[in-house]
This record gives C-alpha cells, sequence and structure tokens, in this order.
C-alpha cells in the first residue's frame, strides 16, 4: 500500500509540479500587495482542486458514455503524458513556456489571474487530468483506493498552495535555474511513468 501511495504521489507531483508554478505565480503577482496574492493563490488552488476533483469523479463515466474502452484511453493518455513529459525534459521548462502564456493577462484582474494562467493549465495541467482518471480506473481500484488517490491529490495541492504562500522566499533559495532542474528531473520520472501506461493499456486492450 505504502509502494502505491509512493507511486501516485511521484506522478501526481510531477504532473502538477507545484516547484514549477512558482516562477508564474511570481511572475503574475509581484505587482500585488500581500493580501491580494495570497487571495490569488488560495483562488487558483481551489479552482485547480475542482477541476481534478471533477475528472476524477466524473471522467470515466464521460468515457464510458461515449464507449472509449479505458485501456485505449490509458493508451492515449500514457502517450499524451510521455509527449508531456518530454517537452518538460527537452523543450522549455514548464516556467519558462507558462511566462510566456502570461505576458497578455499582466493586468488581468485578481479572478483571471487565479483561473488563467495559475489554476489551469498551470495547476490543473491537461496531464494531470488525465492522470487523476488513469489512477482511478474503476475496473482496476477499490473505492478504497481511489479515496486514498484523491487523499494523495489533495496533499500534492496542498503542498502547491504552500509553496505559492510562500513563493517569495522559495523563489531566492532556489531561483529560477533551481525551478528548471526540478521541472525537468520530475519529466523524466513521469516519462517512465507514460511508457508503462501505454505498454499496459496496449496490453489490456488485446487481451
Amino acid at each position: 500500500m505504502l509502494g502505491i501511495i509512493i507511486t501516485q504521489f511521484v506522478v501526481l507531483w510531477a504532473v502538477i509540479d507545484p516547484v514549477g508554478s512558482v516562477p508564474v505565480y511570481l511572475s503574475q503577482t509581484q505587482h500585488l500587495p500581500l493580501k491580494q496574492r495570497r487571495k490569488v493563490a488560495l483562488k487558483a488552488v481551489a479552482i485547480a482542486s475542482g477541476v481534478l476533483i471533477f475528472f476524477l469523479v466524473a471522467g470515466q463515466l464521460l468515457l464510458e458514455a461515449m464507449q472509449i474502452p479505458l485501456p485505449a484511453f490509458q493508451a492515449a493518455g500514457g502517450l499524451v503524458l510521455l509527449l508531456f513529459a518530454l517537452t518538460m525534459i527537452f523543450g522549455e521548462s514548464k516556467p519558462e513556456q507558462e511566462q510566456k502564456l502570461t505576458q497578455d493577462v499582466s493586468h488581468s484582474e485578481l479572478a483571471d489571474l487565479a483561473v488563467y494562467p495559475l489554476a489551469i493549465p498551470s495547476i490543473a495541467s491537461p496531464g494531470a487530468m488525465m492522470a487523476v482518471v488513469m489512477l482511478t480506473d474503476n475496473h482496476r481500484y477499490s473505492v478504497v483506493d481511489q479515496v486514498i488517490t484523491a487523499g494523495v491529490m489533495i496533499a500534492v495541492l496542498l503542498v502547491t498552495l504552500f509553496l505559492l504562500l510562500s513563493a517569495t522566499t522559495i523563489q531566492k533559495w532556489i531561483g529560477s535555474i533551481g525551478a528548471a532542474i526540478i521541472s525537468r528531473v520530475m519529466g523524466l520520472i513521469l516519462a517512465a511513468v507514460a511508457v508503462n501506461n501505454l505498454l499496459q493499456g496496449i496490453k489490456d486492450f488485446y487481451i
């Protein structure tokens, strides 16, 4: 059980990438007073949590309603996660990518900042949405297992909130280069998990 929890934590940490969200948060809130910065952080994590919980609860039901076999989705999700991981490893790091996305919204209101780009796609990324669906497969995991996955996801989101609230101190400690390095390391771990999901999905589809 402990091994499963650790694996899920690593996967969700990689796709949510709390550390990679810190530079994005700083770039968007540096002109705001401390009280408003905290409001943005709380709202962004709350919105991202709602999105991911929706996919955790209803994601598989939507797939079944569209008559998409879960092994096919698992293989597709593994492929998407692999591509996502490769961009983390070889492309621009997550902080660099999302700081570019923020160039057109630097003067948005607080609510807009919390939704885009912080909640989506920085915290609740497409990779994170697919990951929570695969980690709560009704045919592979019991209700207890899915509740544990939800708990792990919430734990990662709480860590994300803590990091955002401590963003100024963290930025001084690790710097932009440190955040980029961590993002690439997590991309490598995510790539290994993605390949495993891709191969398992292909195997289950033909059995």
